[in-house]
């Protein structure tokens, strides 16, 4: 099926406008396209690492939306340039044209899938739940991950750092902590390298559901990995289900923003001597997150690695 695509070029003074008046006239969703760049409160609390670098700002922006039933264009476009007009009389609308064009209609959802296929983190291998096991990694431990529409298939290098510190220091029996599971992958492969018991939170309740999904395919009981909706920095619901000084392990692959302020609440989770694997950092953040850590007199940093331009940082509660 093809859909096609309406695209208002007009200047970036009139989108608020625009946007209202498509709004009103029964436009549902719209697409803004501009170079203007977000200011300081914006981009608070939003936790982005890296900002697009972006062209300068010539005061020009692009409105798009789409019309799911093509019957109504005729009354849609005479709504919109009678609105258009009246906004002309106390706005400037730039060059005002309409662009129209065809796009096909894709299944964005699962149109990805064709790029994850099976990899190996060292002696781990990693596949998607539809995808065979290759011959020759069949000896290779097994992690099988369809992560829906929740973070984590594993093949992000910050997702691969963590794992490997979790070769490095889990134990038999450990009692881990994932912070922003995901799709899971992080607390089933503790489970899979011989921890007992994973407690995990995430913001996004599509990770309850990712995280279902993959314990099932991996044959792992749900009592042995439990998760919770919710936010650990600063929820006493969520502090007080995760429990206190319980943890071998916590895992957080976030990024270096919530890192900073997740840090002080960890060690009140962990055992003496518990570590904390961090991973979700980009190079450019890594000073911030060793300052952070080197103020907190609960932990200690006890290695540092790399992959990529990402870092994973690895602390010991004292």
């Amino acid at each position: 099926m093809k859909w096609k695509k309406y695209t208002l070029t007009t200047t970036t003074q009139a989108v608020d406008l625009v946007s209202s008046l498509f709004d009103e006239i029964g436009i549902e969703g719209i697409e803004i396209e501009d170079n203007v760049p977000l200011t300081e409160s914006e981009t608070k609390g939003m936790f982005i690492d890296i900002l697009p670098e972006l062209p300068p700002d010539e005061g020009v922006a692009k409105v798009s939306f789409y019309l799911e039933d093509a019957s109504r264009e005729p009354e849609i476009l005479k709504a919109m340039e009678e609105g258009l007009d009246e906004l002309s009389m106390f706005t400037d609308l730039g060059e005002r044209t309409l662009e129209i064009s065809e796009t096909e209609d894709k299944d964005w959802i699962n149109n990805w899938k064709q790029y994850f296929k099976p990899f190996t983190v060292d002696d781990i291998l990693i596949k998607p739940t539809w995808e065979e096991i290759p011959e020759e990694d069949r000896d290779k431990l097994l992690i099988q991950i369809d992560p829906g529409t929740a973070f984590g298939t594993g093949q992000h290098e910050t997702t691969q750092l963590c794992i490997r510190q979790l070769k490095k220091y889990v134990t038999a029996g450990a009692r881990v902590l994932d912070v922003g599971t995901g799709s899971g992958i992080l607390g089933i492969a503790a489970l899979k390298l011989g921890a007992g018991e994973v407690y995990a939170t995430d913001l996004d309740e599509n990770a309850i559901t990712a995280v279902g999904e993959n314990l099932e395919a991996n044959g792992i009981p749900e009592e042995r990995f439990h998760v919770i909706q919710g936010n650990l920095i600063d929820d006493k619901v969520i502090k007080d289900w995760a429990g206190y000084e319980r943890y071998d392990i916590a895992v957080a692959n976030i990024l270096a923003d919530v890192i900073i302020l997740l840090q002080p609440e960890i060690p009140r989770h962990l055992k003496q001597g518990g570590i904390f694997i961090m991973s979700g950092i980009i190079n450019m953040k890594e000073e911030a997150v060793k300052a952070a850590l080197a103020a907190n007199r609960e932990l200690e940093i006890v290695e540092t690695t790399y992959q990529g331009e990402w870092v994973s940082i690895t602390a010991r509660k004292r």
